[in-house]
């Protein structure tokens, strides 16, 4: 039993590596996909990130920049659609032969290969733990439906509660801004910062709740 449970811990269990082996695949399968943006992906990484003291502003300067003309010209939802997929449709076509010229295919180093890896790695993981919550609460329905109702309803009336007291287009641009400064946030130990206060108060009012109780 005990040579068992130490052959359990020091060896990867087949899911294990099984899953491993579906990641470094993906991550490898992005990578190619990707090749054409890797010099813009490592920008934008370096500005999520705050590498200097004026990124954030600048991220929020552009970002207000972008919802004030979106609010100026007023357009439709479907016109806002169109622009929307016809600018990613230029983009994904002219970046990648602009990137080569500008930046050419001789200054990409050992270094920013490894960054581009992470970031790569990073986007997979991501998408896994999306799916991972997705079968979560899927699994929820089907274990315990009740919960799973009561959930789903009370949040998205919470929602639609939020969505009908803020205007829609200022309540896009608060999301778009927190997503774009969530990475320099976390990068500079700000999320982890206010995490570890709400619980340490959370814990401080359990506590006094059960000296009350006793």
């Amino acid at each position: 039993m005990k040579q068992n449970l130490f052959s359990s811990l020091e060896e990867p269990s087949e899911s294990d590596e099984s899953s491993w082996s579906r990641s470094a695949q993906e991550t490898a399968q992005l990578e190619e996909q990707l090749q054409g943006w890797r010099e813009v992906i490592l920008a934008g990484d370096r500005v999520l990130r705050w590498e200097k003291v004026w990124f954030p502003g600048a991220l929020i300067g552009v970002t207000t920049l972008v919802f004030l003309l979106i609010y100026y010209l007023d357009p439709s939802v479907l016109t806002g659609l169109s622009c929307t997929v016809m600018l990613i449709c230029l983009a994904d076509y002219f970046v990648p032969t602009v990137a080569l010229k500008v930046f050419g295919s001789n200054t990409w180093t050992t270094e920013q290969q490894q960054r581009f890896h992470e970031i790569c790695n990073n986007l997979v993981r991501s998408e896994r733990r999306v799916v991972g919550w997705w079968k979560r609460l899927c699994a929820l329905k089907e274990e315990k439906p009740k919960v799973y109702f009561a959930s789903v309803v009370s949040g998205l009336l919470a929602v639609a509660w939020i969505g009908q007291q803020v205007h829609n287009l200022f309540l896009t641009y608060l999301i778009v801004s927190f997503l774009l400064l969530l990475p320099g946030l976390n990068q500079h130990g700000v999320i982890s910062k206010y995490t570890s206060m709400a619980k340490r108060e959370i814990n401080k009012l359990l506590k006094q709740k059960e000296k009350k109780t006793q």
